[in-house]
């Protein structure tokens, strides 16, 4: 078991240097806010749309996707948030909006920055479509879900004209339209010709490695002092109770290892950056937020491995 730790953990770790490497050029060498910003824009509006178009346009040759893991990854998410809720509530006397954005930390996966590159490294490209599959109804699931609590905690009710405004802002995400695009082209066996090909690998292939990097000049603008209390409970809640409430959910599906895995290693991953943009723009455990996308990020470092070696264990003994 250990041999199979130290060999996730070397698929893992070079990818969280990464990410030190960014947090490093803005701590060390002094890399401003600009820098970041552009290089952000680059990763999420092209190179990553593009890798994500490239892998999905392989589609028809790729195995085909068990839609049972959205009921088993948002339903390990529904039951975190709602234990996020309660827990905040009795342990810190949040407000109905504070309990929503606690909760959403324990269950919103930095999927696209992380999970994507950690995906490919360590389950293989084969492992794709099925976190493409949870990309495209994560934003949509999780701001709806704390959308309805934070209004149902307000007034009683959801709005509709709210979730609208959501379904749009997914709809003109450009990982979103770059999966769906790259879906529907694998779909029709076509083949894209050699140049366009190549140019496409070009822009793509740098995609990861920067995604890493951006993450890491990200954090470095955040505070851990501020809110460690409650950024704690986010990081077990993260870390530790989602991975384990959506693997027992797959179990009790009995998803397929791929599945199971994928749903698993998404579930394990970091807090993801949209939960401190959404806890200012509630002004709402802001300290705490930040805090738990730093420790979060650190620790996954060491938990995902231990996921994933757990997962090849229970496989490997038929558990």
């Amino acid at each position: 078991m250990l041999e199979l730790f130290i060999r996730q953990f070397e698929l893992a770790v070079p990818l969280f240097i990464l990410v030190a490497l960014g947090y490093g050029l803005v701590k060390g060498a002094g890399w401003g806010k600009s820098v970041s910003d552009g290089m952000n824009t680059f990763v999420f509006n092209l190179a990553m749309p593009a890798l994500l178009f490239h892998l999905m346009s392989d589609l028809s040759k790729l195995p085909p996707v068990d839609a049972r893991l959205l009921a088993a990854f948002f339903g390990g998410c529904l039951l975190t948030f709602l234990l996020g809720y309660f827990l905040s509530g009795s342990l810190f006397s949040l407000d109905g909006t504070g309990k929503s954005i606690l909760g959403l930390g324990g269950v919103f996966s930095n999927n696209v920055l992380i999970g994507i590159p950690l995906a490919k490294a360590t389950l293989g490209n084969a492992s794709i479509p099925s976190v493409a599959l949870v990309l495209v109804f994560n934003s949509l699931t999780l701001w709806s879900l704390l959308s309805i609590s934070i209004e149902w905690s307000k007034h009683g009710s959801m709005s509709i004209a709210g979730f609208r405004t959501t379904v749009f802002a997914i709809a003109r995400n450009p990982i979103i339209i770059g999966i769906i695009t790259g879906a529907c082209f694998g779909l029709t066996g076509w083949v894209l010709p050699p140049i366009l090909e190549h140019t496409l690998v070009q822009v793509a292939e740098p995609s990861a490695a920067l995604s890493l990097i951006v993450l890491g000049m990200g954090l470095a603008e955040y505070d851990v002092k501020a809110g460690w209390r409650q950024g704690m409970l986010i990081l077990a809640l993260k870390l530790i109770i989602q991975p384990l409430a959506v693997w027992a959910l797959a179990a009790l599906l009995g998803l397929p290892m791929m599945e199971t895995k994928v749903v698993v290693l998404l579930a394990s991953l970091p807090v993801g950056v949209n939960v401190y943009l959404m806890a200012r723009q509630y002004q709402r455990l802001e300290g705490s937020v930040a805090a738990s996308l730093v420790l979060t990020t650190v620790m996954s470092a060491i938990t995902t491995p231990v996921f994933l070696v757990l997962l090849a264990r229970a496989f490997s003994t038929g558990v």
